[in-house]
């Protein structure tokens, strides 16, 4: 499962977004050949016996076979999905919001916000980001605000409350009503959940 949530989230966005601009979506289910799944299932085994004695260098060995395993899943599949190969006229426009929001959700949580700066109206961006990731516009904000929560929970020396003003909530009670609506459960909690995950 790729969930925008530790390297493969960086790896996907950052690293091999040139592929696919919603790539971690078409990788979440896909068929491989016996061959590939072999090769998938090696690369797996050596990527958890990095994690099973982990040290910094470790971890960056552990980003590098990552990547090196999501580039034979993109090499598998290349074709499989047509969003692989999709040009509509509105690819452009969803690459531009998602880089918007890369740059700006920190400040700007409003659809209206995004549909503004691309020109088009907030319907039709609705419409665009459901053809292409199948999320409404404030989802895809809100998962965006989400996935940095849990990046600077994970990474990040910063206490709750400076997380909450760095995402322009108004005060940590304000991030702890978010995180707690949209995951049933608190920062604290989350972030304990997440260090289990990672630790392993």
């Amino acid at each position: 499962m790729f969930e925008e949530i530790l390297f493969c989230s960086d790896i996907l966005k950052n690293e091999l977004s040139t592929y696919n601009v919603n790539l971690s979506t078409q990788l979440n289910c896909t068929i491989l050949s016996q061959e590939d799944f072999e090769q998938s299932l090696n690369a797996i085994k050596i990527i958890k016996g990095i994690y099973e004695n982990p040290s910094l260098i470790k971890k960056e060995q552990a980003r590098f076979q990552i990547k090196i395993f999501l580039l034979g899943l993109i090499e598998s599949v290349h074709g499989l999905h047509p969003i692989l190969n999709n040009d509509s006229a509105d690819k452009p426009i969803y690459v531009r919001f998602k880089k918007l929001l890369n740059e700006h959700y920190k400040q700007y949580r409003t659809v209206q916000y995004y549909a503004e700066e691309l020109a088009i109206t907030t319907k039709k961006l609705n419409s665009i980001t459901k053809e292409h990731c199948g999320e409404t516009a404030i989802q895809a904000i809100h998962n965006r605000i989400l996935m940095e929560i849990k990046r600077q929970l994970m990474f990040s020396d910063l206490s709750h409350k400076e997380i909450a003003f760095d995402l322009g909530f108004n005060s940590p009670s304000a991030l702890n009503k978010f995180v707690k609506a949209k995951l049933k459960e608190t920062p604290t909690e989350l972030q304990q959940e997440l260090a289990q995950m990672y630790n392993a």
